[in-house]
């Protein structure tokens, strides 16, 4: 018995290790055939953009828009950065809060209390007593239609129409069937 377990674990590792070197894609092979089939090489474009930025001086573009009056953002943001360590927010809270401002926290806390004492169960036998819309019912209902749709007919019928079939488009590019 247990030489037979180990031969079953034997094939079981073995199985695990080579399986996926049969799925294997060559993807250097796959961009070379969308190479040959006038694609966007995407290489190319990438050094002629790269070649392209390094004759523009963003650093004298910066300028001459600092020139033109435009806006400076590091010191806009200099500046709002000593702003807002100039403000103390918990002091604004608690002057807020001495206004007779509405206290979150408060409310916060006597919203919990009240959601424990709720019965939202009775709550939603209510609604449904009032003729409201009973959504468990119409779930169910909805679930039986589906159940009457026959999807593998109607992929059929769209495929007949001409349609694209994506399992056959993913087998096609990943260059081997896939296995259902």
């Amino acid at each position: 018995m247990k030489r037979f377990a180990l031969s079953i674990l034997a094939a079981s590792v073995a199985a695990i290790a080579i399986a996926p070197a049969a799925y294997a894609v060559n993807f250097d092979q796959l961009r070379q055939e969308n190479l040959e089939k006038s694609a966007v090489d995407f290489d190319r474009t990438r050094r002629e953009n790269l070649e392209k930025s390094s004759a523009v001086d963003f650093d004298q573009l910066r300028q001459e828009n600092l020139d033109k009056d435009a806006v400076n953002f590091d010191r806009t943001r200099r500046e709002n950065l000593e702003k807002s360590n100039a403000v103390n927010f918990d002091r604004l809270r608690q002057e807020n809060l001495e206004k007779s401002a509405i206290d979150f926290d408060s409310v916060r806390r006597e919203n919990l209390e009240k959601s424990n004492v709720i019965d939202f169960k009775q709550l939603r036998q209510e609604n449904l007593e009032k003729s409201a819309v009973d959504f468990e019912r119409l779930r169910l209902e909805n679930l039986e239609k589906s159940n009457a749709v026959d999807f593998e007919q109607l992929q059929q019928e769209n495929l007949e129409k001409s349609a694209v079939s994506s399992d056959e488009l993913r087998r096609e590019h990943l260059g081997f069937a896939l296995a259902y």
